[in-house]
């Protein structure tokens, strides 16, 4: 059977990285934690790999804006083979700091355009919010999520979120309707009942309540919270999971490492 082998990028400032090994380990994949000075002195190496992980944390301490001087680094110095990676179809996640490298360079919404169009900006409480909230995994009229890595979850999953600047937002309704008709939308932030959310369930005021997007084909993936810190139910502060082991998390990483089996 294939050994489902990701990369997780780090850098100065990355955190999340060994929680995030854990969880792909746990689903049955290897998991190399990567620095991207390291990557960068080959960059071809990435195409030796099944997952692309972008993690949590503070790359470069947020100096300019969350994300943005890795996005540039990458998109600048490794930005062919990285959307080489992408147009092949293998799943690639940004959590937290990593959906805003995502965005910001452009790789989200689309990877064939690979400019930036969206953007994840100062939430509206103009603090550092850090809860669990409910999430609404979006679903077309047959049920079934276009993104692969929201796929076998329920209507109504929680994880934790933990940012200060996670508002997104798009540069114009065009990129807005093209994010829901093409359901490019993910995950929204809702109540328990799966109503629309105010503050602070929706933690930052991101536009129509997005709290996760895909590309058009599915694979590529940004989102705010972080599954990689609910894989057990026992992470949970009510310890609630599914199978009473595990959490919504798992299923997360899960449907990548089984996507890249087939």
């Amino acid at each position: 059977m294939k050994k489902v082998k990701a990369l997780i990028l780090t850098t100065a400032g990355t955190n999340c990285d060994y929680e995030s090994q854990a969880a792909l380990q746990l689903c049955g994949a290897s998991a190399d934690r990567v620095h991207i000075n390291v990557l960068l002195e080959k960059k071809d190496e990435i195409l030796n790999y099944d997952i692309l992980v972008f993690p949590g944390g503070f790359s470069y301490g947020d100096d300019i804006a969350s994300g943005k001087i890795l996005a540039n680094e990458v998109k600048n110095k490794m930005g062919g083979v990285l959307q080489k990676f992408a147009l092949s179809k293998r799943p690639v996640i940004g959590i937290c700091n990593g959906f805003q490298v995502l965005v910001k360079m452009g790789l989200l919404p689309s990877v064939r355009e690979f400019c930036q169009t969206s953007t994840l900006s100062y939430n509206d409480s103009g603090k550092f919010e850090c809860r669990w909230v409910y999430l609404k995994t979006m679903k077309n009229i047959d049920g079934v999520s276009k993104c692969l890595w929201t796929r076998n979850l329920p209507e109504i999953i929680s994880l934790p979120v933990a940012h200060g600047e996670g508002k997104f937002i798009v540069r114009d309704k065009d990129i807005l309707d093209m994010l829901k008709n093409n359901e490019q939308i993910a995950f929204k932030y809702c109540s328990k009942d799966g109503s629309e959310a105010d503050y602070p369930l929706n933690p930052n005021g991101s536009i129509e309540q997005i709290a996760g997007i895909s590309n058009d084909f599915g694979n590529v993936f940004g989102l705010m919270p972080h599954p990689e810190r609910y894989v057990f139910a026992l992470q949970h502060p009510a310890r609630q999971g599914y199978d009473g082991k595990f959490g919504w998390g798992k299923i997360i990483f899960q449907n990548a490492v089984d996507y890249v089996k087939g």
